[in-house]
């Protein structure tokens, strides 16, 4: 039923069906020819998984991350990176990549990063007299910070679909984070000095205090965010909520980038991105659920612990996984179908379900930055007006530094879980 069930995915997927439409139709062809008696209990599933306050987190973060996107934070962010960090080898690009770790903590979302953002630090590296190839790149592989970095979209749904804490999720996505943003800004560090380029500015503090004080406000919202969970203020959906109402508030009053007129326009645009995550989610969740009973977690755990039941050559087995179903797959569609599945695998050999999580977001990130579906890639080619071949050759690098740092996540796990079990003792 398993294999049924995946078959008939793939194939629908493979002929431009939608991917929830995919799902939802391989699962009921699947009730349909093992056992019709499920369909009730298949629609009771799908009305469960939507019937959830923790769900109700998703819809808020992504408003939030629109709101940011267009009511003024990005150039504001912009400016004071450049300020912290343009006297550096390698200014802009350093810019760039710390810019993305800023809004990463602001948006949740990867496509918004390079949409916006990314856009204005990819064409200010390129002006200043980086190759194109090499400030794209740089601005795909840093956009990636996005899904990791809380408020992130995906780290939600993954922890929901996981059942592990939202809030300790959320919180253990900064490390990760924080660490490939830092070692990408070594690696720019290094090769803008090999290769002589890279415009700097002079450092000046009063200018940085200035720049400071105008981003305060945006710079708030991580502040608020991450302080308000971590004291018990309030819960991950709550936080989502009022992330929003700060961002409209700063969006409308303090930069004035955002009138009323815009919000209607900007409901609609957050209504149809949701609606499309909802979706693979209501569709999902009927297919997990006949995976379990078809005993198909408990068949791939046994097939990849009958190879090795060394923990770090199963996570590295599974990170060779991710990649390509990512590479292929929706990075959404695919926490909700394989979670269920690679997680008791992962968890049968020793790992935390909060790590694998985290693991698994970063993982699937490679997805949305490569060939043949990534869709931050395509929106970089439509931003920039490049090739994705010519874009694809300046981020090879940069997808070397990124693997060699999930590696080093592998080999060393605790340096996410441990820092979460101190914030979050039992």
């Amino acid at each position: 039923m398993s294999l049924f069930i995946l078959g008939v995915f793939l194939v629908l997927m493979f002929l431009g069906i939608p991917v929830a439409v995919s799902l939802g139709m391989a699962s009921l062809g699947a009730i349909l020819m093992y056992d019709t008696s499920t369909i009730a209990s298949a629609v009771k599933l799908m009305y469960s998984s939507m019937n959830s306050f923790t769900m109700v987190a998703v819809p808020l973060f992504f408003l939030a991350g629109v709101l940011m996107d267009k009511g003024g934070v990005a150039e504001q962010i912009f400016s004071f990176c450049e300020d912290v960090v343009g006297w550096i080898h390698g200014g802009l690009g350093h810019v760039n990549i710390m810019t993305s770790i800023l809004f990463a903590g602001m948006s949740g979302s990867s496509v918004a990063d390079v949409a916006s953002i990314g856009a204005l630090c990819a064409n200010a590296m390129i002006r200043s007299g980086y190759p194109s190839p090499y400030a794209w790149g740089t601005t795909l592989a840093s956009s990636m910070l996005a899904s990791v970095i809380p408020p992130s979209i995906l780290m939600v749904v993954a922890a929901s679909v996981a059942q592990v804490s939202m809030g300790q999720a959320l919180f253990a996505g900064i490390i990760p984070g924080v660490i490939l943003g830092l070692v990408m800004m070594i690696y720019n560090y290094f090769y803008c000095r090999k290769h002589g380029i890279g415009h700097r500015i002079p450092f000046n503090g009063g200018r940085l205090w200035k720049s400071f004080k105008r981003a305060l406000p945006a710079l708030m919202v991580p502040v608020i965010l991450l302080g308000g969970m971590y004291t018990g203020y309030f819960t991950s959906t709550e936080a989502a909520a009022i992330c929003v109402l700060y961002t409209l508030i700063v969006s409308m009053f303090v930069y004035k980038k955002l009138t009323f007129k815009d919000l209607p326009g900007i409901f609609m645009s957050v209504a149809k991105s949701t609606g499309t995550v909802l979706f693979v989610a209501i569709t999902a969740k009927p297919a997990g659920q006949l995976f379990t009973l078809d005993g198909f977690p408990a068949l791939v755990s046994s097939a990849i612990t009958g190879l090795t039941q060394n923990s770090i050559a199963v996570m590295i087995l599974i990170f060779l996984l991710l990649c390509v179903i990512g590479m292929f797959m929706d990075a959404t569609a695919a926490i909700y179908i394989f979670m269920p599945i690679l997680l008791p695998t992962a968890v049968s050999v020793g790992i935390s379900p909060l790590f694998f999580v985290v693991f698994m977001v970063i993982a699937l990130s490679f997805g949305l930055i490569t060939p043949p579906v990534g869709v931050c890639l395509y929106a970089a080619c439509n931003v920039s007006g490049m090739s994705i071949e010519k874009i694809t050759k300046g981020l090879m690098p940069w997808l070397i530094v990124l693997v060699l740092c999930l590696l080093f996540f592998i080999l060393f796990p605790n340096l996410i879980t441990y820092p979460i079990s101190i914030l979050f003792p039992v």
